[in-house]
């Protein structure tokens, strides 16, 4: 490694960045087609900000699509960052020509559509001044003015007449909020457009709202019903409809491990082996259906060693980034589980072959103990004899005790109608007590009583 790369990752190391050394498996080329819009950028940069081997390489193409936009924002960070990493490169040299000139030229662009929105609310014409907020809105998201177009798209609310451009409005709404990670707001705005009915491409907006809609649950940490939202997402439709977001690619990966995570077999049988919806997305990435009917099957130790192969790809996701740590630490968890439920005692040495790593052979003994202190595995540790023994449910006591107790709810409820038989018989009358907010007590009202009268 060059002294600047390291210089550049001991930085990004030292501002919580994370840092991946090992090399992904999927070409960057390849890789970045998948995507139109702001999202290229943000992915060749996040890439060229973690990656070791592609470090150089996602930079240099992240300026080049900079310099195709209006942001001159973005071309500076990647600069900077190429400045630091590989200073001898060509494309690290600021182009002042091309920010001057861009600059200026966003400069009169925002002058001019704001002028022209002006007349148009002057004339009072709806439509006029929808498509001029639009216009503003795009122009001020293309510079990197997320908070202003927010606000233009914000102000296209009043004069939608259409379903049509309730949508459009919902999804540059979503846009703006995904770009700037308000989850919550991205749950709002798809409410808004789920909600229209009668649209001539609903079915076409499926897999758009299904797919935000998890990205959204997915950075709130809701990982169950992220993945019920991408297991559902309609595979029929191209993936052109939401690639400035996604790739078919990127919902089959969500959707696969976040069902790992969070689902019991059965329900990965039928939600996503048995999908046949689904199923038509696994196919672009056949080591996750691997790895899903790898657990299903019970071979849990090759299941975490496919997704460890590819975890490296998966930490360069500018979604799953944050994320891929605690999901694999509960695809882990699941298959330690499952693979101690046969057994009533289990040796280390083979919960070490099974699940440890081989640079660290106390690994799995110290996550044992994590997961017995956190409650998801019942089981004890016999340090001396090196065993793993699983603590057993006892079907019987259980039983004893669900019966004990529906006979005590039993005696409590006869006790009560034994008290309200005898006031009766008795003839006595009984006021009740009126309770705050309530009206005077009438037929079927609780009646409060002091049981001292009846003894």
């Amino acid at each position: 490694m060059a002294d600047p790369l390291l210089a550049f990752f001991t930085l990004m190391d030292g501002q919580g960045g994370t840092v991946v050394k090992e090399a992904p498996k999927f070409d960057l080329d390849l890789y970045i087609q998948n995507y139109r819009g702001r999202t290229r950028f943000d992915r060749l940069f996040l890439v060229g900000r973690s990656s070791v081997p592609l470090c150089i390489d996602a930079l240099k193409a992240a300026i080049a699509e900079a310099k195709r936009g209006r942001d001159p924002q973005r071309y500076r960070e990647a600069v900077d960052c190429l400045r630091i990493a590989a200073p001898n490169e060509p494309e690290a040299q600021f182009d002042y020509a091309w920010l001057d000139g861009v600059e200026a030229s966003n400069r009169n662009e925002t002058h001019r559509l704001t002028a022209e929105l002006k007349g148009y609310k002057n004339n009072l014409i709806k439509e006029s001044v929808r498509m001029g907020n639009e216009d503003l809105g795009k122009h001020l998201e293309s510079i990197g003015d997320l908070n202003g177009a927010a606000e233009a798209y914000s102000r296209m609310r009043p004069d939608v007449s259409t379903p049509k451009h309730i949508v459009d409005v919902g999804k540059h709404l979503v846009r703006v909020a995904l770009q700037r990670r308000e989850w919550s707001m991205v749950n709002a705005h798809l409410a808004k457009m789920g909600g229209i009915q009668g649209q001539d491409d609903e079915k076409v907006l499926q897999p758009y709202l299904a797919i935000t809609q998890g990205i959204a649950y997915l950075g709130q940490e809701q990982y169950l019903e992220a993945a019920s939202s991408f297991l559902a997402a309609d595979s029929g439709i191209p993936s052109t409809t939401y690639n400035e977001i996604a790739s078919a690619n990127d919902v089959a990966v969500y959707g696969g491990l976040l069902a790992l995570a969070s689902m019991e077999r059965k329900a990965l049988q039928s939600s996503v082996l048995d999908n046949s919806t689904f199923r038509t997305l696994l196919e672009l990435e056949p080591h996750i259906r691997r790895a899903v009917t790898q657990f299903v099957n019970g071979r849990y130790s090759a299941c975490i060693a496919t997704l460890e192969a590819h975890k490296a790809d998966y930490m360069l996701d500018i979604y799953l980034q944050k994320h891929i740590s605690a999901i694999y630490s509960k695809i882990r968890s699941k298959c330690i589980v499952q693979y101690l439920i046969p057994f009533s005692c289990v040796t280390l040495d083979t919960m070490n072959a099974a699940f440890g790593h081989p640079d660290q052979p106390t690994a799995i003994e110290d996550e044992l103990v994590a997961m017995i202190r956190g409650g998801s595995l019942k089981a004890r540790i016999n340090t001396i004899d090196r065993l793993v023994t699983t603590v057993s449910a006892d079907p019987r006591g259980s039983l004893q005790a669900s019966a004990l107790k529906t006979a005590q709810n039993y005696e409590k409820q006869a006790i009560d109608r034994l008290r309200r038989m005898g006031l009766a018989a008795a003839d006595l009358e009984l006021k009740g007590q009126k309770k705050t907010g309530q009206h005077a007590l009438g037929a079927g009202n609780e009646l409060m009583y002091d049981e001292s009268i009846l003894a």
